[in-house]
């Protein structure tokens, strides 16, 4: 079986998020992409977000009806977990037990994110243990995934110079795979849908109407953060 993680703060999840999962399924014979909200992103530490509680259930609401789309509550900040940074590497040793031997597991995430691999906890580990999907956008292409990998797996540059010439959209660095999933990019973003709930802009282009009711009825993000 293809499994994937598909993480992130997803406060709130958009329509940009499901074109990105529906195309990876698509070209990439996922069977299953569990959509895990961040309990607490280590990269945002500082940035207020909405409450696990109402990111999930906004996620669960934006993938009902979606084959093979699964919520999923593990980096949900409970005990011990909480206080901890929900890295990728504890998200992955904690799902590769659950799988069957064969089966192969992916990790989706944006250009912008995967930018700042060399940064994450465990960077090098992290690319071991899953193949990785890019979600390309303009403006980006292999050479800036390359050049932001880890210098322990980053190619050298006549190594790399060598492999553009045989172009594909993918980077094969021994049990190292990087995708790049390119023509699904939507300029839709979190920052986006929160200021247009602050100007009481309609919402349907940007989010689910599920996820619209639920931002309405809870009455999230009306007002700016601290």
């Amino acid at each position: 079986m293809n499994v994937a993680i598909f993480g992130g703060t997803f406060d709130p999840i958009h329509r940009g998020h499901l074109a990105v999962a529906s195309a990876a399924r698509r070209q990439f014979r996922l069977e299953r992409i569990l959509f895990v909200p961040s309990g607490r992103p280590p990269h945002k530490r500082r940035q207020p977000l909405a409450s696990f509680e109402h990111r999930y259930a906004m996620v669960t609401l934006a993938t009902a009806g979606h084959a093979g789309f699964v919520p999923s509550l593990m980096e949900a900040p409970a005990g011990e977990g909480g206080r901890r940074p929900s890295y990728s590497i504890d998200t992955l040793r904690r799902i590769r037990p659950t799988l069957k031997r064969g089966d192969r597991l992916v990790l989706i995430i944006g250009i912008d994110a995967f930018l700042e691999i060399a940064t994450w906890h465990e960077a090098e580990n992290v690319l071991h243990e899953a193949e990785f999907i890019v979600a390309n956008r303009p403006g980006f292409s292999l050479d800036d995934v390359a050049a932001a990998l880890p210098p322990g797996i980053r190619p050298s540059a006549a190594a790399w110079a060598t492999r553009r010439s045989r172009p594909q959209n993918r980077i094969v660095l021994g049990d190292v795979k990087i995708h790049l999933l390119t023509g699904v990019h939507r300029d839709i973003s979190a920052t986006q849908i929160r200021s247009a709930v602050r100007s009481g802009r309609n919402l349907d282009r940007l989010v689910p109407s599920a996820v619209a009711d639920y931002i309405r009825k809870m009455n999230l993000y009306r007002s700016p953060p601290d």
